[in-house]
């Protein structure tokens, strides 16, 4: 039976369902055990199938309940799988009683089972390595929750946290979570577009300075996942200290306190990832030289990333997590900070917590988030905020990422076809209506990539350096006005259809000429970290001919340049040099995320996809600062996709006391 399943598993990845890997890892079990039962060698590719997947592990039950909901295959192929669980056992207890008793299982019964490839644990099937991720980050966790115990001058913080926050009529959310952070050594700051998350950031780090004996020696760091997102982590942080109020002594003077910021760092910069390795130079031997890190876009954090980074700090230091925990998860394994913020929405805070926010906020929090009297609360609850009011996002866009949000399809419909200029939904457009919007935008909302290429067509204004420079900022930014973002990567309406065929109507439209790989104005995206050329994965950048000398010899082909802007700073990096980019006229949502644009056009394929969900297209929304554009290939897309919430099989939860 166990040869025919293999079979059946080969055939699946023929067809689609799995990945090459997948039924690979089912052989190499059986080789390492012919006897393994049938059930372990399904449940293991299944395991492998779903950890491309983002899952952490393979929950049993869910599998044995509805097949159907967790993998969202095909209907043949769900129909495959149907067929092949009716020849194996049909209760949990004998699926786990026949894993459980393989050798390469490590189910908790053996203690000289530590290196078997697979654990059990209940009904979740892990390879090992996440199961090891898992309890390391949950050890972390609540190791760092324990320290919110710590002595703190609850006087001196209040009537430093009224200096920096106005008083207000409402509980101030903002003011409640810096007081959060400085009770402990792990805070998370969640909240959507525009509730102040970098904001409030600021004033933390304006009073952490402001409590500090030695202000010039506390060591602070600034990072995210995305070279996009540090860059923009910084720069939101740098101006958001301006606003703080000129009398608020922070205990270094104000140029001083911007540098001791230092730049914002990718979190593998940071930690010293290493290529084709997954070790990295930071670890718990060699700790982080850090007493403060702030880590912005958490959601794309990823569960081996957060066990690295949370090993690499010192025990004594405070790390603070801001991110929305309604965006989408990271790519790889794990929905690490849909876990931790739990509990955010219901607040669930214990009679401590609530003294502890009267005696430093002046204010009680409001009775609806306050946990029961005879409920024990959570530590990490605890030290979890979610700011809950959006001073930017509040037009139709902001209604439609809230309708999108709870999955209402019908309010969000109802915004897109109000036929207000922020919002537009095109119903299965034609090809020639997508290269349209995406050469000049639409009525209502800035333009397309044809407003990046004038500029590109017309040139440096002046003939020196310094023109050069401005010109090629310009030209980022006008790019970076706009963006396509699709669903998939594959298939016309996927990352790769769209960006060739938005290259080939630029050019047929003469906007851009193309000789090759490389040309002037194509934009790329970086796909991997390179820290030798300091270029990470998620950099958007233009190829321009760069700067000629007056009297030097006219730059050819060869000598054509990627140009990058961080914040205000632009960089530049030779094309030859970049082996791992590709055009981004298009990008996955995946991909945005961290980035914002003026225009943003969400493009959902012409069939279902197991990609589709709520929380891809809340994230598409978001990236909108001023109009968005809905294009959907397949009419029902769009309400399968708000009814459809993203599940990802973890036990972080349970282990962090959820």
């Amino acid at each position: 039976m166990s040869a025919a399943l293999i079979k059946n598993l080969q055939a699946w990845r023929e067809a689609g369902w799995l990945r090459r890997l997948d039924p690979a890892f089912a052989a190499f079990l059986q080789e390492l055990e012919p006897s393994a039962p049938p059930a372990l060698l399904l449940a293991a590719a299944l395991l492998s199938h779903l950890e491309g997947r983002g899952h952490s592990c393979l929950d049993l039950a869910h599998l044995l309940q509805d097949a159907e909901d967790l993998l969202s295959w095909p209907v043949e192929g769900t129909t495959a799988l149907q067929a092949q669980l009716a020849d194996l056992p049909q209760d949990l207890s004998d699926w786990l009683s026949q894993i459980g008793g393989s050798v390469l299982v490590d189910s908790g019964a053996d203690s000289e089972a530590t290196n078997t490839p697979l654990v059990l644990r209940g009904s979740r099937l892990y390879l090992r390595r996440y199961w090891a991720y898992e309890q390391r980050v949950a050890t972390q966790v609540l190791r760092r929750c324990a320290s919110a115990n710590e002595a703190l001058d609850e006087a001196a913080l209040r009537q430093r946290l009224d200096a920096l926050f106005p008083p207000t009529e409402a509980f101030d959310w903002q003011k409640f979570a810096c007081a959060v952070a400085l009770r402990g050594r792990f805070a998370v700051i969640t909240g959507g577009p525009g509730t102040g998350k970098t904001y409030t950031a600021a004033r933390l780090l304006a009073l952490l300075f402001a409590q500090d004996s030695r202000p010039k020696n506390l060591r602070v760091g600034l990072a995210a996942p995305t070279g996009k997102a540090a860059a923009r982590l910084k720069q939101s942080i740098a101006s958001a200290l301006k606003d703080i109020p000129a009398d608020f002594d922070c205990g270094l003077p104000r140029a001083e306190l911007a540098q001791a910021l230092g730049a914002a760092r990718t979190l593998h910069s940071l930690l010293g990832a290493r290529p084709d390795t997954r070790k990295l130079r930071a670890d718990a031997a060699n700790p982080l030289a850090l007493d403060v890190l702030i880590v912005d876009e958490a959601s794309m954090i990823h569960l081996e990333m957060m066990a690295g980074l949370l090993e690499a700090l010192p025990p004594t230091a405070r790390v603070i997590f801001l991110g929305d925990k309604d965006q989408l998860a990271s790519v790889e394994a794990g929905a690490v900070l849909g876990d931790l913020c739990s509990d955010a929405q219901a607040g669930a805070y214990s009679a401590e917590t609530a003294a502890f926010a009267l005696a430093t906020t002046g204010q009680a929090l409001p009775a609806d988030y306050l946990l029961p009297p005879l409920l024990a609360p959570k530590p990490l609850a605890q030290q979890t905020v979610m700011l809950r009011e959006s001073r930017r996002f509040g037009g139709p866009i902001g209604q439609l990422a809230l309708a999108a949000n709870r999955g209402d399809g019908k309010a969000a419909a109802a915004l897109l076809k109000q036929g207000t200029p922020d919002l537009l939904w095109l119903e299965a457009p034609s090809a020639s209506q997508v290269l349209h919007l995406a050469e000049r935008g639409r009525v209502g909302a800035p333009g397309g990539y044809r407003a990046y290429l004038e500029l590109l067509r017309q040139g440096p204004g002046t003939p020196d350096r310094a023109g050069f420079e401005a010109w090629a900022c310009a030209v980022i930014k006008a790019f970076e006005r706009f963006r396509l973002l699709c669903a998939v990567r594959e298939g016309e309406w996927g990352a790769q259809g769209l960006n060739a065929a938005v290259e080939g109507a630029l050019i047929q439209q003469g906007l851009l000429s193309k000789s090759g790989e490389w040309y002037a104005g194509r934009p790329i995206m970086v796909t991997r970290n390179d820290t030798g050329l300091g270029v990470f994965n998620g950099d958007i950048g233009i190829v321009l001919k760069p700067f000629a000398e007056p009297g030097a010899a006219a730059s050819s082909g060869l000598a054509l340049r990627a140009f990058f802007l961080d914040g205000q700073t632009l960089r530049s990096v030779s094309v030859s040099r970049l082996a791992d980019v590709e055009t981004a006229f298009a990008m996955t949502v995946h991909k945005s995320q961290g980035s914002e644009f003026e225009h943003t056009v969400l493009v959902l394929p012409d069939r279902a996809s197991h990609v589709m969900s709520r929380e891809l297209v809340y994230t598409g929304i978001t990236r909108a600062r001023s109009a968005f554009t809905l294009v959907t290939g397949w009419a029902p897309g769009f309400a399968m996709a708000l009814g459809r919430r993203t599940r990802r099989a973890s036990g972080l939860l349970d282990l962090l006391g959820g």
